[in-house]
């Protein structure tokens, strides 16, 4: 029996892309079903798409994390891709991608952009690199692993990866929370480099620089404290104890030259913070319970195992 393949493409308003993104997939990939998830396009993507010979779906709920959680739910297949609807990666390098996947050699290929300097050289938005570099610098330094893209919308994975991937994410966070959980859980990684493009005229990025950079660190923050909660709570800790030690050696000075302190707050503001430093050594009151909430729709999913 034939290995099915399904291509995902969530969408919102890129109407002037998506019509030659499905072609070139059902040019390249003849066997596979293409899927089109639109997130209230206002543009006619959709209508678009079914034309072109998609299968269309709608999700209602705003934000590409939402779009993402419900196509892992619905879709059943023996592999997937996940891609842009805007455009910008090619589907030429989709066999390469399915055959890490396909060999039993990976469960995750990450399309990366950034090893051969295209993204580089198509890209002209200002910060997006710095703050892939710095995303790909705190998984680095959290989870140890290196990824060379981190931030790519090109990706395929295995059915037992999909369907085991806890969706928490709402927008655009959805890439890295995808990187963590492979690292964190032990899923093969493969990194395969990619010739990026970037949007043709007429097409509009919905990425906010800022707005979904800031929403990324904190996705960061609260992944860590998921999934690495003695890293999380040992930082606090470390901090905690160094402040005890600013605040204790000038009554350690003091009482070395003098033999006594003369000012008893002194004395007891470093035990204060040692107290302190001790309390997130003991995580467990802090941590999320074990089956936190989506922000939604309220299921829940289980994130620790």
């Amino acid at each position: 029996m034939q290995d099915t393949i399904a291509v995902l493409i969530p969408c919102y308003n890129e109407a002037v892309t998506i019509g030659k993104v499905v072609d070139d997939f059902k040019r390249v990939l003849p066997e596979a079903d293409i899927y089109v998830y639109d997130n209230n396009s206002s543009d006619g993507t959709a209508s678009i798409a079914r034309d072109r010979g998609a299968i269309v779906r709608h999700e209602s709920r705003q934000g590409k994390g939402n779009v993402v959680r419900q196509m892992f739910r619905d879709i059943d297949a023996d592999y997937y891709i996940m891609v842009d609807g805007d455009d910008t990666y090619p589907a030429e390098s989709a066999r390469e991608l399915l055959a890490p996947l396909m060999d039993g050699s990976a469960d995750m290929t990450v399309g990366d952009r950034l090893s051969n300097g295209s993204y580089g050289e198509e890209n002209d938005r200002a910060f997006h690199g710095f703050g892939n570099n710095l995303v790909r610098w705190l998984i680095k330094a959290i989870y140890g692993y290196g990824f060379d893209d981190v931030m790519t919308g090109y990706r395929a994975f295995t059915r037992s990866f999909v369907k085991t991937m806890p969706v928490l994410s709402t927008g655009f966070q959805i890439e890295t929370e995808i990187s963590i959980h492979a690292v964190d859980k032990g899923w093969r990684v493969v990194d395969i480099p990619i010739e990026y493009r970037d949007r043709p005229e007429g097409s509009e990025s919905k990425l906010s620089t800022f707005g979904d950079g800031a929403k990324v660190l904190m996705a960061i923050t609260s992944l860590c404290k998921d999934y690495r909660p003695f890293v999380f709570f040992g930082l606090f800790a470390l901090v905690f104890f160094v402040l005890g030690l600013i605040v204790g050696l000038p009554v350690v000075y003091e009482f070395s030259r003098l033999r006594m302190s003369r000012n008893s707050l002194r004395r007891c503001l470093p035990w204060g913070w040692y107290a302190a430093a001790c309390c997130p050594l003991r995580p467990q009151p802090f941590l999320t319970p074990l089956r936190k909430p989506t922000a939604s729709n309220g299921s829940s999913r289980c994130i620790v195992s």
